[in-house]
């Protein structure tokens, strides 16, 4: 550098370098200012939904107008003696057939409400626009409630039609199998050993169940541990495990000697009489796999019954274990994707030689999450798998009285307080125009 020696340059940046070490522990002394001393987290507005909103099986029923009328009418005899061949001469035995009627059976039903309410403060409203804030309570909250209406629809369209009694209770109490998957308040049910229709009225999860009599009185004596529990009515849509059922059989190894969930007005489900009964494949309460002959057993009868299957419905554990069986014995045939269109709902992606499938013998498979499960009893009853349904979906409707409709309630006097609340209610029913056109296996294994 000018006016300064190599020497001198030298020893100048010895001294800077010496005068510039970092004292032992230098940094340890220090106090630093930390995220927790100055950072509040935010969250984004997007609500991401951990539920399982899916609605296979509702999506798949075709929906109709209620019409103008509760019930309709199943012919169930063809008249003894009405149809017979005539002779030309002879007259014992050219007589013409005996005049006689049919018989009919009439069923009914009427519409089922069934509502989602929501609700909001009008302070969280005012500042959830604010940073950190989801935007707009009240329309995240009426999105989510739109979903869980739905669920809720098909839910109740695919609870157990049986339940089993785990404890004891004082009169019009007791703890109950999985109720969240058997009954709704409201919903009318008696065991093998109660004299009456009870009522559920509360209680969730595994929780005491609080019942009163049709008269909304606290009735005498309650069920036993172990007692077969099953559905006389419902105050929410007909399930398709009520209509696919009949009366007599031995459930999670329980006898329910003549007694079975009835549906709409019918009490007696008998498959010998006119068969109110629907056709059931099952196994007193032990579980088994399922197997191909069970599901060809499954849609060989109805189509006996003069039936035409055209809908699988079961959960993920069967369609798993269908998939694996038909897997084991693929044959090669080129490579071809397909899937098959039910209501709005489609099927996963299939191919026919068998690694996937998206139907069995032409009859699509949707399998939905809550396809109701079969139980069996032992020191305290268990889930096993899920059941599986063939359907014929012609005989079969969602009858709509009321489409969904959104009401909203802003009157701060009648809500005692700052409160916006809203709901979402439908009315209909599902419908079943035939029994014996349907068909379930019980007792499987997951």
């Amino acid at each position: 550098m000018p006016g300064i020696s190599l020497g001198e340059f030298i020893a100048a940046a010895e001294r800077n370098m010496r005068s510039s070490i970092i004292p032992p522990g230098y940094f340890q002394k220090q106090t630093y200012l930390q995220i927790s001393d100055v950072f509040t987290a935010t969250f984004g507005r997007k609500v991401w939904d951990a539920l399982n909103n899916q609605t296979r099986f509702w999506n798949a029923l075709r929906k109709v107008e209620w019409g103008t009328t509760v019930g309709w009418r199943n012919r169930t005899d063809r008249g003894v003696g009405r149809s017979r061949p005539v002779v030309e001469t002879g007259a014992t035995i050219s007589n013409l057939p005996t005049v006689d009627v049919s018989a009919y059976e009439r069923i009914s039903s009427n519409p089922r409400i069934v509502a989602s309410t929501f609700g909001v403060t009008v302070l969280g409203q005012l500042v959830s626009g604010l940073e950190g804030g989801m935007g707009d309570n009240l329309a995240v909250e009426q999105e989510a409630a739109a979903r869980d209406h739905i669920k809720e629809l098909n839910q109740e369209i695919l609870l157990k039609g049986w339940s089993a009694a785990t404890t004891a209770g004082a009169s019009g109490t007791g703890v109950g199998f999985d109720p969240e998957g058997f009954i709704r308040r409201g919903d009318g049910f008696r065991g093998t050993t109660l004299a009456t229709s009870r009522f559920f009225r509360t209680g969730a999860g595994t929780g005491t169940w609080v019942w009163r009599d049709a008269g909304d009185a606290t009735p005498t004596g309650s069920f036993t541990d172990d007692e077969l529990l099953f559905i006389t009515s419902r105050a929410g849509f007909t399930s398709i495990d009520d209509i696919v059922e009949e009366d007599g059989r031995t459930v999670a190894g329980l006898a329910a000697t003549s007694l079975g969930p009835d549906v709409y007005n019918q009490t007696t489900r008998t498959a010998a009489a006119w068969n109110a009964g629907a056709v059931i494949l099952d196994n007193d309460g032990t579980g088994r796999n399922l197997s191909i002959n069970l599901v060809d057993n499954a849609l060989r009868t109805p189509r006996v019954n003069g039936a035409s299957p055209d809908l699988f419905i079961t959960g993920w554990d069967q369609y798993d274990r269908l998939t694996q069986i038909l897997q084991a014995q693929q044959r090669y045939s080129g490579f071809e994707e397909f899937v098959v269109k039910v209501g709005d709902e489609q099927t996963l992606p299939g191919t026919h030689a068998g690694f996937q499938i998206a139907s069995y013998r032409g009859v699509p498979i949707l399998p939905d999450t809550d396809a109701p499960t079969s139980f069996r009893t032992n020191t305290a009853p268990v889930t096993i798998g899920s059941k599986f349904y063939c359907l014929d979906s012609q005989y079969l409707e969602i009858a709509i009285a009321a489409p969904t409709q959104y009401i909203d309630n802003r009157d701060f006097f009648q809500a005692s307080g700052f409160f916006l609340r809203g709901l979402f209610y439908t009315a209909g029913e599902l419908r079943c125009f035939r029994f014996n056109a349907q068909a379930k296996i019980e007792d499987l294994n997951i």
